[in-house]
Formats: structure tokens, sequence, C-alpha cells
């Protein structure tokens, strides 16, 4: 293997210097906050694209919050390389072995570079047999199915962004990553503005202008992650290197991440369907509820995102004790999040839910009454997204699979289709299933981290 240059920038030597030696709560929420803002944002994307879907018809709502789902089971790939792959760029980051943090960048950029076009020329030409076999209604196939192609256009830009914003997130820059999406989400607000409210565009337009603003976010990875130097984050075609040292590694902690986002966002394509036993407005309704809740838990996985790089920096460097304590401190904030911001939504909850009812009284009350329950689980799931970024940060990426699919296919259809079939509790089943599957997997991953913390502190730290 032919040798690669790497060196760090002073800015990276200090922020590694501060992640293995700084006071954790201070790195925790120095690393954190941004990442808890580019993922709230992130939801205010979905959000807003939910609130102007309404202004063209409460069916393209409906198409909005399906078609994202089956979206999301695609873009499991590229997600699940840049979550994976970020782990061991995170541990040879904190080894100090800088020519293997430059080889692991540089191929992950190959690497999901080809996985989406493949993806991309294999279902694009079959759109409508695809919707048809996702068992997608055939209301939502005639409005969203032009949109759906937009989206698989944009699926190679994703995951080359998907793997721009995991190498910044495991140097520390989590401000770079706010400011751009901040970027993003302007390019995006004033193309769909214009689209939807000042040509009267469809849902295709929508789709269009989040293409362009992930073409928007691209260009900075260009600028930033494909320079000629020999910075250790910088992409270089001679450090691509598909062999067992470099890459097996990142496929090894990256496949259970690609099941696990693939298999959660199938479970909610099915729970979709399963709504649509209260007619094809309810999947509208669970997708605003899930929105809206989403604004407490995208935050939430915006500290566990960190929190991963964080532990699995130490972890590398052999830091042992840090790594229980940034998560605990992560714990505690994902909990504080969830109660301050879930509060806050239930308390205005009619005026959240009469952003996206399009007018309709009926509109507005399923999403009331799925969002009521669904927000009981947000403290929960602070509680879960914390044990995940334990697990991430630890590379236990079967586990984070486990409880993942757990929380869908085992608390949540199943729980769905009894709530169905042998209650009477009709169209607030859908909430409650919500609230059960989140609590439900919240009191499993407990469990599971008292598990890990006890064979970690066994392993690696010895008697406290």
């Amino acid at each position: 293997m032919a040798e690669i240059k790497a060196k760090l920038s002073p800015r990276d030597e200090a922020f590694l210097h501060r992640s293995l030696y700084g006071t954790m709560w201070k790195v925790i929420l120095t690393v954190g906050t941004p990442l808890a803002l580019y993922q709230g944002m992130s939801q205010l994307f979905a959000m807003l694209d939910t609130m102007m879907a309404s202004h063209i018809s409460k069916e393209s709502v409906s198409a909005v919050a399906y078609l994202a789902q089956l979206s999301s089971i695609l873009s499991s790939v590229g997600g699940g390389l840049a979550v994976g792959a970020g782990i061991q760029i995170s541990r040879a980051y904190g080894e100090g072995n800088f020519p293997l943090v430059r080889r692991r960048v540089s191929s992950l950029y190959f690497i999901s570079f080809l996985s989406g076009v493949l993806i991309m020329v294999s279902i694009l030409p079959f759109v409508d047999r695809f919707l048809h076999l996702a068992g997608t209604p055939e209301e939502l196939i005639t409005v969203g199915a032009r949109y759906f192609r937009v989206e698989l256009c944009g699926m190679v830009v994703r995951f080359l962004n998907n793997v721009y914003i995991a190498v910044e997130r495991a140097r520390g820059n989590s401000r770079r990553i706010m400011m751009l999406n901040f970027l993003v989400i302007g390019v995006k607000l004033s193309l769909t503005a214009l689209f939807v409210y000042g040509l009267n565009g469809d849902l295709v337009m929508i789709a269009i202008a989040s293409l362009i603003s992930q073409a928007a976010l691209f260009l900075f990875a260009l600028r930033f992650s494909f320079g000629n130097d020999d910075g250790a984050f910088c992409f270089s075609p001679k450090a691509i290197a598909l062999n067992r040292r470099v890459t097996a590694p990142m496929i090894n902690q990256s496949v259970p991440v690609i099941a696990e986002k693939a298999l959660f966002a199938f479970g909610k394509t099915v729970v979709n369907s399963m709504c649509t036993i209260y007619g094809a407005v309810m999947v509208g309704a669970m997708g605003v509820s899930n929105n809206l809740g989403g604004v407490t838990t995208m935050p939430q996985n915006g500290f566990q995102e960190g929190a991963a790089a964080i532990i699995s920096q130490n972890f590398g460097a052999g830091k042992y004790r840090r790594v229980v304590s940034a998560f605990f401190s992560a714990l505690i904030i994902n909990a504080i999040l969830g109660a301050v911001i879930s509060g806050i939504e239930l308390w205005q909850i009619d005026f959240f839910a009469g952003l996206f009812d399009s007018g309709s009284p009926d509109f507005h009350r399923m999403i009331v009454l799925v969002y009521r329950y669904e927000a009981l689980g947000a403290v929960p799931l602070g509680i879960n997204a914390a044990v995940m970024a334990l697990l991430y940060g630890l590379g236990k990426t079967r586990l984070t699979l486990a409880l993942n699919f757990s929380r869908v296919f085992i608390f949540r259809i199943p729980v769905f289709w009894f709530l169905q079939h042998f209650t009477n509790i009709g169209e607030a089943s859908v909430g409650i299933v919500m609230m059960v599957s989140n609590t439900s997997v919240a009191v499993t991953a407990v469990i599971v981290a008292a598990v890990i913390l006890h064979r970690f502190r066994k392993d690696h730290i010895g008697h406290f």
C-alpha cells in the first residue's frame, strides 16, 4: 500500500485535545448544540414541506408523508455508511493515525457514490411498479410518482453530502454543519415558496427545490473535502483503499446501521399502510404528528451524533472513564430537551396543528389526537438516543440494529395490529401505539446500557 501523506490543521489538533482532555459537559454541549440545531432545522425542512404541501391539497400531505418513508428506506444505505464509517474515522482520529483517517474518508466517498448511482439506476425506470410493490395507495401514487422520481435523482448528491457531514462531525466542525444547513434551508425555503405560492406548482416543484438545495450543500463539500492538499480529512483518489484494514471495519460497522435504518423506515411504511384503515388522510395526520415529534427528537439525535463521535474518539485514545462521562452527559441533556420541547408543543398543539390542517376541522382533530399520545414518548426517546450514542461510539452497531428493530417490529406493528383487531379504541390507537413503542424501546435500551456499562467498566476501568 502506497504511503499517504496526512496532517491535521491547527484547528483539528485543538479540537482533538479538547475532546480527549476538556471538561466533558462543555465538550458535549459545544459539539452537540450546533448539531442539535442542525437536526432541528432539518426537521423544519420536513415540516415546511408538509405545510406547503397542505397548500396544494390534503392528499399531497399524505403523499409527502408516505413517500418520505420510502425515500428513507433507500437513503438508509448512504446514511448507514456515513454513520458506521464515521465511527471508524473518529476512532482513527482519536488514535492519532491520520493517514488511516484520510484513507477511510476517501474510500467512504467512493463507496457512497457507487451506492447512490446503483440505487438510482435500478429503481428510476420502474417507479410506478416500485410504489405499487411498496403498498402505496393508488391515490397517493397518482399524486406523488413524479415527486418520487425527482427524489431518486437526488440520491447520489444526498449520499455524498451524508459523507461530508459525517466527516465534519468527526473533526468537530459542528458549527460549520449548522451554518451550511442554514444556507441550505434558505435556498430550500425561497425556492419552495416561489414554486408553490408564486407559480402554483405541484409536489414535483417541492422535490426540485430540495434537489437544488442539496446541490448547494455539495458545492461546499467540494470546497472543503476535495481539495488538493494533504489534510487528513480531504478526499484523494490515491487514498482509496478497498481492503481489509481500511474498508472492512467501516463496512462491518455500517451494515447493521444500514439494516437498522432501512428496517425502521420500512416498518414506518407498514404502519402508514395500517393507518389507511382510518382513511388516507390519517396517513397525513400521522406524518404531521411525526414531524411535530421530530422537533424534539431531532435535536436529541444531534446530541446523540455528537456524543457518539466524542465517545469513539476517547475510546480510540484509551480514555475509558471519559466514555462513561460522555454518555451520562448526553443522557441528562436529552431528557431535559424532551421534557421542555414536547411540553411547549402540547401547550400550543392547536396552533401547530392549524399550520398543517389545510383548513379541514377533521384533519385538525386527527393531528391533535395522534400527537397528544406521541408526545408522551419524548423523554424516553431522549434516553434511548443517549444509549444509541454509547453503542455507536463503542462500535456495537448490532445492538443498535436490535433496538430499532424491536421498536418497530415488536413494540409497534404487533401492538398496532392488536389495538385495531381486539379493541374499540379506533383512531386513537395511531397515537397510542407511538407512545407504547417509544416508551418500551427506551426501557429496553436502559437495560442494554446497564449491561454494556457493567462489562465496560469491568474490562477497561476496573473498580470505581
